[in-house]
């Protein structure tokens, strides 16, 4: 029981002195702080002043090519593949037959089809010779119009079948691929080749929302590769996205004609390069300035008269790299603090640190 006590007794003394450790520091924190106060202790922070840099707006974006047209081939009949023209790597023009289905079948319904309608076109012209005389009623007359009208619809849709049972290219291009065989059972819908016209390349990059205002459709623009370091290709800007994507940029478009000595393909990277006139210097400031983010247009100015930040509302403009553009509320020269605006209030005296 005695020792039961005396650890109890034990644990408690230390309790209550590692409690009087704390307040004491932290009434040793709280003086000092006052000390700091009262003596106006300066702030080490990072200046740089605003200057005036002429604004350049040429700016780089990474993208890759994609085909001018790539297309999947589908069939629109049923029937058994007997021939095929091409094999992959084939270079076809448009209207190029490409394979051919068994027609035999849509050759009969074509047959008779062509029949049907001549039966009933006979009927119709005996049928109003009848209703002129009275022979025939109206009602009868407009029945064997509408069997006219249906066999003919009829008729279009045999032909249209046998005309599906010759598979022709819709575009000019390369066969990238082909999925049927001679032998082979299709149906509507059934992938046949694939055709990739390559002659023009467009290349899919994207502009953020300070850089997408200053480009134009027709916008003449330099585009490198690493497949081919020594040669600059021009493209033009043919397709500005309205609406921003999930990454809030907008895709932009550029079209590239392929050359023959030196052809790029559709999946490779390349790099373009927006180019505009330079425009007259305006004040910018470093981006790090802005308390909290670029939007919040608040920064500390450090005044060499009496070593403090104050405190400044500026109207922030375009964002160009690392540098923001001032419309107004800061003059070039003035003193701009740069880092360690979280230490600091108006009126905080600053040790001022340059680079």
């Amino acid at each position: 029981m005695k020792r039961i006590i005396i650890t109890t007794l034990t644990i408690l003394a230390a309790g209550a002195l590692a409690g009087w450790i704390l307040i004491n520091n932290r009434n040793k924190n709280e003086a000092k702080t006052a000390v700091v106060a009262r003596t106006g202790s300066a702030v080490a922070a990072m200046v740089s002043p605003a200057s005036k840099q002429p604004i350049k707006l040429d700016f780089s974006a990474n993208g890759s090519f994609s085909a001018n047209q790539d297309l999947e081939l589908l069939s629109e009949t049923s029937g058994r593949i007997t021939e095929i023209r091409v094999k992959a790597g084939s270079r076809v023009s448009k209207g190029q037959v490409l394979a051919v289905i068994d027609s035999e079948v849509a050759s009969l319904d074509v047959k008779q089809a062509e029949d049907a309608y001549q039966k009933l076109t006979t009927d119709y012209r005996r049928y109003q010779s009848s209703f002129e005389t009275g022979g025939v009623t109206k009602a009868q007359l407009d029945d064997i119009e509408l069997s006219l009208r249906n066999a003919e619809s009829k008729l279009q849709q045999s032909k249209r079948r046998l005309n599906d049972a010759v598979i022709k290219a819709p575009i000019a291009g390369v066969i990238n691929s082909r999925s049927v065989e001679v032998g082979s059972f299709v149906s509507p819908g059934t992938k046949l080749f694939e055709i990739v016209d390559g002659s023009r390349l467009k290349l899919n990059v994207t502009a953020n929302e300070y850089q997408v205002v200053h480009i134009s459709l027709g916008d003449r623009v330099s585009i490198s590769s690493n497949v081919f370091p020594d040669a600059v290709f021009e493209g033009i800007v043919s397709f500005i996205a309205e609406k921003a994507d999930n990454t809030m940029k907008y895709p932009v478009e550029i079209t590239v004609e392929n050359t023959r000595n030196l052809p790029l393909k559709s999946g490779m990277y390349a790099t373009a390069k927006f180019e505009f006139p330079e425009e007259a210097p305006r004040v910018v400031i470093d981006r790090n300035a802005f308390i909290g983010s670029v939007n919040s247009n608040r920064i500390y100015v450090y005044s060499e008269t009496d070593q403090t930040a104050k405190l400044r509302e500026v109207v922030s403009g375009r964002i160009i790299g690392e540098q923001v553009e001032i419309l107004s509320g800061l003059e070039e020269g003035e003193m701009v603090i740069t880092s360690g605006q979280i230490n600091l209030n108006n009126g905080t005296r600053v040790e001022a640190l340059t680079q």
